[in-house]
Parts: structure tokens; C-alpha cells; sequence
């Protein structure tokens, strides 16, 4: 192959600044959550890494856009989910915080993500300013260096030296470095701009530690040096629409030196068919017959607006001395240009397209499937291949009802090249996105679904082909090479295109090759098509267990929780297991696990119905053992396939309580402070469905440090043996009371999880704090109205008491509106509770089942406007019925500092 000169390395021309010493260039993903929870910065980078558009993430809440696998607490403890940026948040409560974390992306790829998140405080509460750099390329082939306003290549060392561990990390504090993340930040008012650069600078700029002694700056590289990046750059790629008089006048000099003798009109003859740029104007000519290469009026009549690009008829450069072409066939004629092939394959390489038949969608993977494409045809066809695909294809798993057009969005899902990377180092990485217009031949080759065929690329359109590519950098490369695109189709739809390269030492490509790789891409698409198939019924399967899965457990004062959930069937992910915590009025917390039996789909269809069952019964506050009943008789009416086993506990921190049934679930262990671990006795019950058994309760005392550990028997079955040796075994010394939940969770998945197991398990871990005497104050009232001043009274010496005295005008208020409406309603009894602890929760019961509702108030009514305030100035608010009467409650954030 012959050697091509390796360009001067470009200027380092970053957005907020230039970088200063030696920095590492990446491409950073940057996300913003504000305070309220909502994203509110979503760049192009994040798009490409995470799948999601920024139109879609935009604006919603965090919670739940990213599923991930939590950092480990120890190297060999499984992998559990949680939610990206809900873990961020606490990593990140204490300060910024960097490090690795996989997450799924929008097409359930897990992929491995560096992170640097910045805890910022605004006058609205606290945001999150999260940056993210895709790790696979860093750990393999090394960051990209820039010294000073130069970039260089990594020099990468031999496999043995090379740097195996790219850990995330923070540079030094500096104003200048934080500058360069300045890009990264969204628009706003100059004082919050200044506030969020402030922070940035004090925290210290993104960092890369390649080993101990080596920390490398990280600065924001867009997709391509010294292009805009997304669209913009790609659309500044394909022509220059208004072409300064020299770049005129020289395109004017070669397209002379090289256009032949123009044939005579009405013999027959045909010009060869070329591209060229030119200034579009009136057309003399029709489009020539039986091609699709649009004339220039067709051309403008497909986008380009006056003195834009246009398609024109032109002779191709002379070509180079051809070499034997690799796929056997007819010589090419002299003729070159742009053609789109049509009609059907002539005999081709045999063996190759075996290769493809075995090599090709050896899986059910769809980026697997793309990739052995690509490997296949390079380097036996061509120097360069990849694969884009429809990204609406990928993130919806439905064909699009529109065919493609200039706006059509593909992403790259693999790429291939045979050559030094020098060559191919602008070329869009996999994930990005790109759009393809028709005056393109890969965007002609999508809307028309029909290989485009380039024989020979001239220099005036280089610049369009390489940015087709990936970028305007590519244009020494590609020009003098041959191309040849074909569509991705199956079943009728278009899926995307194979984009083929070959250098200037092969034959250029014919339209024997291009009939023997139509076959080839049409064998492919349908791989291609299966295995986008196949994502999209996993990915039902998925979201049908997350939907019903909690990913995040509550944060409820006074006990602290953890959860695992591990399927059995590994490919399906949906199981019967289910848990959950629900915060119960008094900062009460009920704690659910269960187990449908029967695995699959079904079973998980049935633990849905059991779940949202639970946590409607769940918001009644009945005793554990009428729930139980309630949701055995609901069992009944479901069906006579609706069986399962369940625990239901509800603990109490003010009064140091947890009342407990089962229905014929697995006994729960408690763990005592000192370590010592105590199989509870409950009366077992029978499952959920069978009907006609008691559930009976019990209660117990449990104190403050103590853990509660609840399971299926996925867990503790050990085959070959019975229930009772892994119950022992969780009641031995497994758990170290100073642990944390979550440590304790991977304790025991570690000891008595096996990769053999075939039964869903889930588990859950609740540690026992309490809510110390002092941060509670309970008064009961009468029901008179003369008590409302009295209730007033006592929540502000209470407050002052607690230093809370900035809530006293707001909770005073809101109380007296409260207890107004129990006394007004209650028979006998009327209780207000306030309860100090990350925040301040407000109760106030009465004897009275019936629940209030929220209405519209007129200015002029006298009543009804009680909760309108309750629901304008808390937090949050809410009612519940309690085994006799009922409660409303609101919360109220504690003042800051």
C-alpha cells in the first residue's frame, strides 16, 4: 500500500481557551441537573455516548434516564443497578467526585464511563454538573495529547507498557484550566456563569491519572479539530456554498484542463458521468436517461438553495494504473463518475460470500453483527468500512414510516480500516451521528435503496465524500480513492448503509464488485434486521422488570436501606421476586419482599399486579396481618395462577417497634448489634392465593444498630441440600453490624450466591437507626377550635427551641390551617407530631376516616383554602388512612447552614 505523509498535527483550538502545558483531549459528554431534579444541559457528546437526544432528555428528571452498575465496594462483589445520576448525587454529597461507572445506554449496550461530578450550590438549591468520557478507547489505544496549541498523537508504548488503568481524577484548582470547560456550561445570566466557573475552578478541571506519577488535564475536544462540531460540521463539510473567486477560478482551471470533447447531440453517445461543485444556475440539460444522479435542477429541487451545491455532468480525473481488483469480475469500462447499479448480481466470489453466510450475525448482538461485517470486507474488499444505521431505528425498535431524507439521522455502529490509524484518525468514532444529504453518494445511495458507485474521487468533491466520512480532514486521504455505498434493507425497509473505501494501490471498485457486495449487504441487512429484533424484545422484557423493580431505595429517616435483585434466567432478566420500602405516616417504614412462583414473563406479569397491590394497601396503614388477608382475597379474584409467598414488616423509629407477617415466605433474620444473628419465628401462614389461612402478626422490640435482612429462597436453597443450611448460614456471623446496608448486601450475595442457581433471588437490608426522643414532640389536642391558637403556640416554642425559627411564620400557618379542619371534622381525638430530621415532617391526625381533597378556592370563599396553602408553601404534602382515622402531613426543608 503506498505510504501517505502524515499531516502537521492541528491546532488545539478549544472552546473557552486554548490549553496550556500538556492536557488530554476528550470527548466530554456534559450534563446539568438543576435543582429540581430536571436536565437541564445535554450536549452533542452526551447524545452520542448515552443514545439519548437531547430534545428528549431535556427537561426531564434524571432520575431513571441511565440505568448503571454501581461502583463496587469490593473488587469481587457482584454487580447490582442503580440509577447514574441518583448515585452521582451521593458520591457527590460530600464533594466532587470522580471515577468509573458502567452504564446501559438507550440501546441497553453496557458501556464503560469515566465520571467527574460537581456538587454546585445555587441560590435554588444544590445542582449537579456532570462530565463523562467514553473509557473503552482510553484503556485500549490512549487520550489524544495536545502540548501547548499543538496536537500530537498518543505514542503509544508496547502492549506490555502500555497504560492498563486510565483512572478519572481532579488536576489542581486553577482558574485558566476551568476556563476550558467554560463551552460546557449552559447559557445564563453572567452571575450564574461566573458562580458555575467559580466552583469548577476551586474543584479542580477534569484530570486522567494514566499511572501514579502521570496526571493528565482533561480538555474538551469537539467531534473533529477545528470544525463545529454535530451538524454544523458536518453540513460545513459538504461544499463550500458561497466559494470565494480563487477557489472559483481554480475549479474553473481543472475542470477544463480535464473535461473532454463534448459529443455530438443525436448519436448516441453519452457523456460519462461525474460530480463536480458549481454555483447552481439555470439548467440547459435534462437528467441524462436511466440514472438517478439528479441533474443540477433536480439537484436545487432537493435542497441546495441558490449558489449553493449542484450536481452537474463532468468527466471524471484520469485514473490511476489499475492493479487486479480483489472480487473477480468484468473489467470496468473507461467511463467513471457516479452511477447507481441496478438489475441483478453477476456470478460472484463464491468463497467470500460464504465468509459472509458464516461470519456474519454469528450472534443475536446488533453491534456484533455490524462489526463482523466490516471485518469481513476489510481488508478483502476495501481499506475502509462501516456501518450506519437509522438511529430512530435503534432507539425505537420500529421501522420509520417516512423514508429517509436529508434530515435522517444515522448512527455509526462499527467501523473497520485497514491501515495505519494515522490515516483514519478523523473518522467519526462508533456511536456518533451523522446526517447524510442526497447530494452525497452516501445519502443518495439511503434514499434512492441502490448501491452508489464512485469509481474514482475527483479533488472538487473530496471535500463533500470527506465529510460523508467524518470530517473535512479527510479529504487528502479519500481523493484519488474509489467508493462504494450500499443500502441496508430488509423486509422492505431501509435499515441504513455499508460505506466501502479502497486506497489508491487497489483496482478501483466495478460494477462487478458492486453487484457481487449488493448480494452480500442484502444477506447482511437481514442479520442485521434479526438482531434488531431480538434488542427490541429484550428491551421489552427489561423495561417491563425495571417498571416494576425499584432501582433506587427511599432515603426514610431512621433506617437506612439496601436492595439486591438478580433474575435466574440471565437473558430475559424478568423474574417473580419482588421487594420494595414504602414510607408509612410517623416516619414509619413498611418493608415488602415476595416471590410469584413459576419464573418468566408470567410470573413477572403477576409480581406487577402483587406490587402495585401492596403499595395501594400499603397506603391505607393497614396492620401487616390484614393487608395480608386483603391482598389474599384480591389473590383469589386474579386467578387461580396468582400464587405467591410474601413478607410484610412495618417498622416504627420513634417507638424502637417492627410488627411483622408472612404468608408462607421465608423467615427473616435479624442481626443484633453485637453480630449475633436471630432467625425470627413467625407463624408461617400459606401463600398469597390460596385462601381460607389466618395471617397472624408479630411484634417485636428492636434496637438502634440492629439489621433486618429479608429474602427469597433463591438465595438460601442450596442445591443438593435443604433450606435450613442457608438459613444457618445467614445467621452465623455473616454480617458485621458496623457495616452498611449496601456492604451487607454484598456480603452475603458473595458467601451464599452461586453462578449455578437457577431461582430469582432478591434481598433487602434494612439497618435500624431510630429517630432520637428529642427530635420528636407529640401534643394532643381537643376538639375545640379554641385549640388552633394552642397548636400554634407550640410549634413555635418547639421550633425555637430547635433553632428552626426562620420556618415559625410558614409551619404556624400551615398547622393552624390543619388542625382547623380536624377539629372541625374529628369525634374525640385530634394529635399534632413534629418530627426533626433532614427535614421537618409535620402530622396532624384526627378520628375521622374520611380523607380531604384539594380544590379550587374562589377569592371571595371562606373555606377550601387550607390545603391550597399547604399544597403552595411545603415541599410536599399528602393524606393516608391509619387504622382509625386518618393523617395529613407536609414537609419543610431545614434552612441551610
Amino acid at each position: 500500500m503506498v505510504d501517505q505523509p502524515i499531516s502537521a498535527p492541528d491546532r488545539a483550538d478549544l472552546p473557552g481557551g486554548r490549553p496550556s502545558g500538556v492536557v488530554a483531549l476528550l470527548r466530554v459528554a456534559a450534563v446539568l441537573v438543576d435543582p429540581d431534579g430536571r436536565i437541564a444541559v445535554w450536549n452533542r457528546t452526551a447524545e452520542e455516548l448515552f443514545g439519548h437526544r437531547a430534545a428528549v432528555a431535556v427537561g426531564r428528571t434524571a432520575d431513571g434516564l441511565l440505568p448503571a452498575l454501581c461502583p463496587r465496594h469490593e473488587p469481587d462483589a457482584p454487580a447490582h443497578r442503580c440509577d447514574a445520576f441518583d448515585t452521582l448525587d451521593d458520591l457527590a454529597t460530600d464533594g466532587p467526585w470522580a471515577g468509573a461507572m458502567a452504564v446501559h445506554d438507550r440501546e441497553e449496550r453496557l458501556r464503560d464511563v469515566l465520571w467527574w461530578a460537581y456538587p454546585l450550590a445555587e441560590s435554588a438549591g444544590r445542582s449537579l454538573l456532570v462530565l463523562a468520557a467514553d473509557a473503552r478507547p482510553l484503556r485500549t489505544v490512549g487520550p489524544r495529547i495536545a502540548v501547548g496549541e499543538r496536537l500530537v498523537p498518543y505514542a503509544a508504548a508496547p502492549a506490555a507498557a502500555r497504560p492498563q488503568q486510565v483512572a478519572a481524577a481532579f488536576a489542581p484548582p486553577a482558574e485558566q484550566a476551568s476556563e476550558a470547560l467554560s463551552g460546557l456550561l449552559p447559557s445564563c445570566s453572567p452571575e450564574r456563569r461566573g458562580r458555575l466557573l467559580a466552583a469548577l475552578a476551586a474543584a479542580g478541571p477534569p484530570a486522567l491519572r494514566l499511572d501514579p506519577a502521570t496526571l493528565l488535564p482533561v480538555a474538551p475536544h469537539p467531534s473533529s479539530p477545528g470544525g463545529p462540531p454535530g451538524a454544523a460540521r458536518a453540513a460545513a463539510g459538504l461544499g463550500r456554498r458561497y466559494p470565494t473567486p480563487q477557489q472559483r477560478a481554480a475549479q474553473q482551471r481543472e475542470r477544463t484542463a480535464r473535461r473532454p470533447a463534448e459529443p455530438q447531440r443525436g448519436t448516441g453517445a453519452r457523456a460519462p458521468l461525474g460530480v463536480r461543485i458549481q454555483a447552481a444556475g439555470p439548467a440547459e440539460e435534462a437528467r441524462v436517461p436511466g440514472s438517478t444522479v439528479p441533474s443540477p435542477r433536480d439537484a436545487a429541487a432537493h435542497g441546495p438553495t441558490p449558489g449553493g451545491p449542484a450536481i452537474d455532468p463532468a468527466a471524471p480525473p484520469e485514473p490511476a494504473p489499475a492493479t487486479p481488483a480483489v472480487l473477480p469480475g468484468p473489467t470496468r469500462s473507461a467511463d467513471g463518475g457516479v452511477e447507481v447499479v441496478r438489475g441483478l448480481p453477476d456470478d460472484g466470489d463464491l468463497a467470500l460470500l460464504a465468509s459472509v453466510g458464516s461470519q456474519v450475525g454469528t450472534t443475536l448482538d446488533l453491534d456484533t453483527t455490524a462489526r463482523e461485517l466490516c471485518e469481513v470486507l476489510v481488508p478483502r474488499v476495501a481499506d475502509f468500512a462501516c456501518v450506519d444505521l437509522l438511529d430512530g431505528l435503534l432507539s425505537d425498535g420500529e421501522l420509520p414510516a417516512d423514508p429517509p431524507d436529508n434530515r435522517t439521522v444515522l448512527r455509526r455502529v462499527a467501523r473497520t480500516f485497514n491501515a495505519a490509524p494515522a490515516r483514519w484518525n478523523h473518522v467519526l468514532d462508533e456511536g456518533s451521528l451523522l446526517t447524510m444529504p442526497r447530494s452525497t453518494p452516501p445519502g443518495l445511495a439511503l434514499q434512492e435503496n441502490q448501491p452508489v458507485l464512485v469509481p474514482l474521487i475527483s479533488a472538487d468533491v473530496a471535500v463533500d465524500y470527506a465529510a460523508s466520512l467524518g470530517g473535512p480532514e479527510l479529504e487528502p486521504t479519500v481523493v484519488g480513492r474509489s467508493m462504494l455505498v450500499l443500502p441496508l434493507s430488509a423486509r422492505g425497509a431501509v435499515l441504513g448503509i455499508l460505506k466501502l473505501l479502497r486506497l489508491s494501490d487497489r483496482a478501483p471498485f466495478t460494477r462487478a464488485d458492486a453487484d457481487t457486495l449488493k448480494e452480500i449487504a442484502a444477506r447482511a441487512a437481514l442479520s442485521l434486521d434479526n438482531a434488531r429484533l431480538h434488542r427490541a424484545e429484550s428491551k421489552v422484557a427489561t423495561t417491563l422488570q425495571r417498571s416494576m423493580i425499584p432501582t433506587r431505595p427511599p432515603k426514610i429517616p431512621g433506617v437506612q436501606i439496601a436492595h439486591r435483585y438478580m433474575p435466574g434466567d440471565r437473558k430475559a432478566e424478568v423474574g417473580g421476586d419482588w421487594f420494595d420500602a414504602i414510607q408509612l405516616p410517623g416516619s414509619r417504614v413498611a418493608l415488602v419482599v415476595g416471590d410469584v412462583m413459576g419464573h418468566g414473563l408470567h410470573s413477572a406479569a403477576a409480581m406487577g399486579r402483587f406490587r402495585t397491590a401492596m403499595q395501594t394497601l400499603a397506603a391505607l396503614d393497614l396492620p401487616p396481618g390484614q393487608l395480608l388477608r386483603h391482598l389474599d382475597n384480591l389473590a383469589q379474584k386474579l386467578g387461580d395462577d396468582h400464587l405467591a409467598t410474601c413478607l410484610y414488616a412495618v417498622y416504627d423509629p420513634i417507638n424502637r417497634t417492627c410488627e411483622l407477617a408472612s404468608a408462607g415466605h421465608v423467615p427473616p433474620v435479624l442481626v443484633h448489634p453485637d453480630g449475633r444473628g436471630e432467625l425470627l419465628d413467625l407463624p408461617s401462614g400459606a401463600p398469597i392465593g390460596v385462601g381460607g389461612v389466618p395471617f397472624v402478626a408479630t411484634k417485636i422490640d428492636v434496637s438502634d444498630g440492629s439489621m433486618l435482612v429479608l429474602c427469597t429462597d433463591g438465595l438460601v436453597e442450596v442445591r443438593g441440600g435443604d433450606i435450613g443450611e442457608g438459613l444457618a448460614a445467614l445467621c452465623g456471623n455473616l454480617i458485621d453490624p458496623k457495616q452498611t446496608p449496601d456492604e451487607a448486601c454484598d456480603t452475603v450475595l458473595n458467601t451464599l450466591h452461586s453462578d449455578d442457581r437457577q431461582d430469582d433471588i432478591a434481598l433487602l437490608v434494612a439497618r435500624f437507626d431510630g429517630v432520637p426522643p428529642t427530635e420528636v414532640a407529640t401534643w394532643q389536642l381537643g376538639v375545640t377550635e379554641a385549640e388552633v391558637a394552642r397548636a400554634r403556640r407550640l410549634v413555635r416554642d418547639q421550633l425555637a427551641a430547635w433553632q428552626l425559627t426562620a420556618l415559625g411564620e410558614t409551619v404556624e400557618l400551615l398547622v393552624s390551617e390543619l388542625v382547623t379542619n380536624a377539629v372541625r371534622v374529628a369525634r374525640s381525638e385530634v394529635q399534632l407530631q413534629l418530627i426533626r430530621v433532614d427535614k421537618l415532617l409535620v402530622e396532624v391526625s384526627d378520628d375521622n376516616h374520611n380523607l380531604p381533597s384539594l380544590e379550587p378556592a374562589d377569592s371571595l370563599s371562606e373555606h377550601g383554602r387550607g390545603l391550597n396553602l399547604v399544597s403552595k408553601l411545603s415541599e410536599k404534602w399528602g393524606t393516608a388512612r391509619k387504622a382509625v382515622g386518618k393523617v395529613v402531613y407536609f414537609e419543610m426543608p431545614l434552612p441551610r447552614g
